[in-house]
């Protein structure tokens, strides 16, 4: 039995769901610039990560397991049992263990600048410097990788918002999170994945660069479509207009039939 996480649901209310799960140190917010477009559409159910936002942090280590387990818990709680999903990065991770081990819970995956495995060192390395300094000093490095310089510069109220979601991440729930990113391999289940796939990529992102990580993504999921992005890791925030309409294509293609995104 999973954490119950905090949730809102926005958009149509009798609308296909779609669930979005998003990234390490960040909230639910990190969605807003793209709830009104998916909204139109869909039913947009937006979840904060264990030790994230508003959610409870129980005592880690985590797994990648154990946050798809809160995730299903909490969708069970309304009601939900099959659903469309849209992860970025960690929220992406979980999107493919429940695909893969739930297959009847995941009706369209999309999967945003994440991959299906990272090498541990650099995790390691994050968690001894969280316990060493904390993570309000280390969240002008951490945001400084999710946007383009040049985006960045010419939007300083949201990089600032996305400071706090950092700063205000609980310790414990962002170190356990680390330890399920450097445990994290799922290579060798990705052909498991049954739901209609869709990946995309930043091609700025030095988190999850799309040469190796979405190609690997691509190649290993039956089916899978790549689409490469000018954007770094937040890509939903800084190709939001993009992101919306390949989402919501994507999305109503899958559960509505070719054709029902037009």
């Amino acid at each position: 039995m999973g954490v119950l996480l905090h949730h809102t649901v926005d958009g149509l209310e009798e609308g296909p769901v779609l669930v979005l799960a998003g990234s390490l140190g960040s909230t639910l917010e990190m969605w807003e610039p793209n709830v009104p477009a998916l909204g139109r559409r869909l039913r947009v159910v937006r979840i904060d990560q264990r030790g994230h936002g508003r959610s409870p942090a129980p005592p880690g280590p985590y797994t990648i397991a154990e946050l798809a387990d809160d995730f299903l818990t909490t969708l069970d709680s309304l009601g939900l049992r099959d659903v469309a999903w849209c992860g970025l990065s960690m929220g992406a991770m979980i999107g493919m263990h429940i695909a893969s081990e739930h297959p009847g819970r995941i009706s369209a995956l999309t999967l945003c600048a994440t991959s299906a495995r990272f090498e541990p060192a650099p995790w390691r390395q994050r968690i001894a410097d969280v316990e060493e300094h904390g993570l309000g000093p280390l969240a002008p490095r951490i945001v400084g990788r999710w946007f383009t310089p040049a985006w960045a510069a010419a939007h300083p109220v949201a990089v600032a918002r996305a400071r706090e979601w950092v700063g205000d991440t609980t310790q414990p729930g962002y170190l356990g999170c680390c330890e399920a990113i450097a445990t994290w391999d799922h290579v060798d289940r990705l052909d498991a994945i049954r739901a209609p796939t869709l990946v995309l990529a930043g091609e700025a992102d030095p988190v999850a660069p799309a040469e190796p990580h979405a190609q690997l993504l691509r190649s290993a999921i039956d089916g899978a479509r790549l689409e490469t992005l000018p954007a770094s890791h937040l890509l939903n925030i800084e190709a939001a207009e993009q992101v919306n309409r390949l989402v919501v294509d994507h999305v109503l293609d899958a559960v509505q039939g070719p054709g029902s995104s037009s």
